[in-house]
């Protein structure tokens, strides 16, 4: 039923701000923008990779309650090829991260940060030892083999 992870959305209290963050310093370029009747944005898509979009929503204006026992939205993951050139990068460019490079229980190497809203971005390098990978793997294998996921 289900094939893929489309997008995550996300509402930006200054939709140029934003933008600039997600296309200037994460790299990520426009797909398309949908407008209202007046040609101000009503949303506009970030491309990732095939079939995978960041949304963003413009006009937000009341802060969400934050912290570790919030319940829904975490925050979202950017898959990265190498985690320690993109923390070179973006360091050098003045991003503040949360976190150094670290290891994660997964066995993924990540670091933090977070947008001009104070939206959580981890970005992770997921090597061959990485339990994402392994799982990757098997479903791979698993599908290759006619069986479904």
């Amino acid at each position: 039923m289900v094939k893929g992870l489309s997008h995550a959305a996300i509402r930006a209290r200054d939709l140029e701000k934003s933008l600039r963050f997600y296309k200037e310093v994460l790299g990520l370029e426009e797909a398309f923008r949908i407008t209202e009747e007046d040609g101000s944005a009503r949303l506009v898509y970030l491309w990732i990779a095939p079939g995978q979009f960041i949304e963003i929503f413009p006009h937000g204006e009341k802060e969400p309650e934050r912290g570790p026992d919030t319940i829904g939205l975490q925050h979202i993951c950017l898959e990265t090829a190498d985690v320690e050139e993109a923390y070179a990068r973006l360091t050098s460019r003045g991003v503040v991260t949360d976190t150094g490079i670290v290891t994660g229980r997964a066995k993924c190497r990540q670091f933090w940060l977070h947008d001009p809203d104070g939206n959580p971005i981890e970005l992770m390098e997921l090597g061959p030892e990485s339990m994402q990978a392994q799982a990757a793997a098997r479903f791979a294998a698993r599908e290759k083999g006619g069986e479904k996921a």
